[in-house]
């Protein structure tokens, strides 16, 4: 038996998937809610982002989305043993009132420091609130079952995807982006409602103070500041300050640091503390190669979102809110694929294939996109949509299967918080990668003059993007064809990316789906039915 005190032992009494009443969908409604409310910020919010920087008269758009990056980054960490010793219920409240806190500051700021402010309270509300409702699907649905109702999530990002680059484009041209923010307030305000009615889950046991104690907050606390100083690093590199300067280097090997210190202090020196990331969440082979695919999909998925707008915005002169339009290619792709892989998995109990196929699709997709230029007709840019959605939507949901299938199966808290910390921490480096590539790209091949017009190391694609309908008809031509130019590059990165994702297929087994619940963290009121076959760890 292992001595993590983290992991409960398999022995521990396990319920059959209990009869899934009004009770389990009104709890599944609040958490999808939830997910909405994350979902629509980061798709409408990317779009705005050139008129909302501009009305705020700033120039450091990168902050706007990495603020909201690295909170959201930084609190997930502590999810799953707040969960696991607090309960899901009250940190899920806690982070909806965050969020809607966020979001009132957001809507009222009145310069870009303001903003950034708002966006970090929103972050650790939305970090949170994404966590914290994987948990609870897990918490009620077994593995074995779980795949149509991942799809069903997947589908709320996808219609989020959808409908909230229009929504933030229309606002944004409306001159009302304000509204962006202040919408998630009565959506909030649902959504805790909601959480509050219909959210009856079995709390733990035990005196508080007593679980706060058993809490490793010097490792957290290590884990946290290492994840910031690499995020900032991030959030600097290549685009405010070159990858070479003391800016970008120090806060980087500080979170490297960091991060070092916490393997040691866990690990080695906090015996008896539940630690952070269990040591079997990364030394199973089939659980890593789940890990590996999440972080890649991360990366892959965000650089799709976020640049293929840029495309439409600098490359065909769309408006934002057609921009928004001309992404619903991609977003009606991914939650139909996501949900037939969920329901694959389902019907064959198998995994691996939906992966591999995943992986195919998204390699194709992205390598498809570098025929892409600022002439390509709509038949063309849309029809390729389709096929990276296949890909994108695939591995949504499936790279969750081979990290929880091996594992036992009480530990899906900490399996799921540290799920969700590797795809937040991995959407960090597809906007860098991009805006890294952009911003060297333009800077070496647009006239020197152009550029100095927007100041030195100033962040230049959006900056430019807004300017390119006003130039003359032989400067704007060419600033379009070195978008399309650096958008390639972009794309390229993606595939020999994703090829790291499909490598990661090889290291995964085949793996028994169970279909068994943790009776500690179910419904109240379902019964304490056992099946002996359910919960027994399968070794390879």
């Amino acid at each position: 038996m292992s001595s993590d005190p983290s992991i409960v032992s398999a022995a521990n009494p396990t319920q059959s998937a209990p009869k899934r009443g009004s009770k389990f969908w009104l709890i599944f409604i609040a958490n999808l809610v939830v997910d909405l409310l994350s979902a629509l910020d980061l798709t409408a919010v990317s779009t705005a982002l050139p008129s909302i920087v501009g009305h705020l008269h700033g120039t450091d758009f990168i902050w706007v989305g990495s603020a909201y990056t690295i909170a959201s980054t930084a609190i997930l960490p502590t999810i799953g043993v707040l969960a696991s010793t607090l309960g899901r219920k009250p940190i899920l409240l806690g982070f909806i009132a965050f969020f809607a806190i966020g979001s009132a500051i957001c809507g009222s700021a009145q310069s870009l420091n303001m903003l950034i402010a708002g966006r970090v309270v929103q972050g650790i509300g939305g970090g949170g609130c994404i966590s914290v409702t994987e948990i609870i699907y897990a918490d009620l649905v077994p593995l074995s079952e779980r795949g149509k109702f991942l799809g069903i999530t997947a589908s709320v990002w996808a219609l989020a995807c959808a409908i909230g680059p229009p929504i933030g484009g229309a606002l944004s041209t409306a001159g009302s982006w304000r509204w962006l923010f202040f919408l998630n307030i009565p959506l909030c305000g649902l959504a805790f409602l909601l959480v509050t009615l219909f959210l009856k889950v079995q709390a733990p046991e035990g005196e508080l103070w007593t679980m706060v104690s058993t809490i490793d907050w010097i490792g957290l606390s290590l884990l946290i500041a290492g994840t910031i100083s690499i995020t900032l690093a991030l959030a600097w590199a290549g685009i405010q300050h070159s990858w070479d300067s003391a800016q970008v280097l120090v806060p980087l090997c500080v979170g490297c640091g960091g991060i070092g210190a916490f393997t040691i202090v866990q690990y080695r020196l906090r015996a008896g503390k539940i630690p952070t990331i269990p040591s079997f969440l990364v030394t199973n082979r089939t659980t890593l190669s789940g890990y590996i695919g999440t972080c890649v999909h991360g990366i892959v998925s965000m650089a799709a979102i976020f640049y293929i707008p840029v495309y439409f915005q600098a490359c065909k002169l769309a408006s934002p809110i057609h921009s928004g339009v001309e992404l619903l290619g991609l977003a009606f792709v991914i939650p139909v694929f996501a949900i037939l892989t969920g329901v694959s998995v389902q019907m064959l109990s198998k995994y691996r294939p939906q992966n591999y196929i995943g992986w195919m699709f998204t390699i194709l997709g992205f390598g498809l996109f570098t025929l892409l230029d600022e002439n390509s007709s709509t038949g063309t840019y849309v029809g390729l949509q389709v096929v990276l959605g296949i890909g994108l939507g695939i591995i949504w949901i499936g790279t969750q299967f081979p990290i929880l299938a091996p594992l036992p199966f009480s530990n899906n808290a900490h399996a799921l918080a540290f799920f969700t910390f590797v795809r937040c921490f991995s959407q960090t480096w597809g906007t860098v990668f991009g805006g890294t590539i952009l911003q060297n790209t333009l800077k070496a091949r647009l006239p020197l003059q152009f550029i100095a017009t927007f100041g030195s190391n100033a962040p230049l694609t959006y900056a430019i993007i807004q300017k390119i309908p006003k130039l003359p008809v032989t400067v704007q031509n060419q600033v379009r064809s070195v978008f399309a130019d650096a958008l390639k590059t972009i794309w390229y990165t993606m595939v020999g990316i994703s090829g790291v994702g499909l490598l990661s297929c090889f290291l995964m087994d085949e793996i028994k789906l169970r279909n068994a619940l943790d009776e500690s963290w179910g419904m109240e009121g379902v019964g304490e039915e056992k099946s002996p076959d359910d919960g027994i760890p399968l070794e390879k």
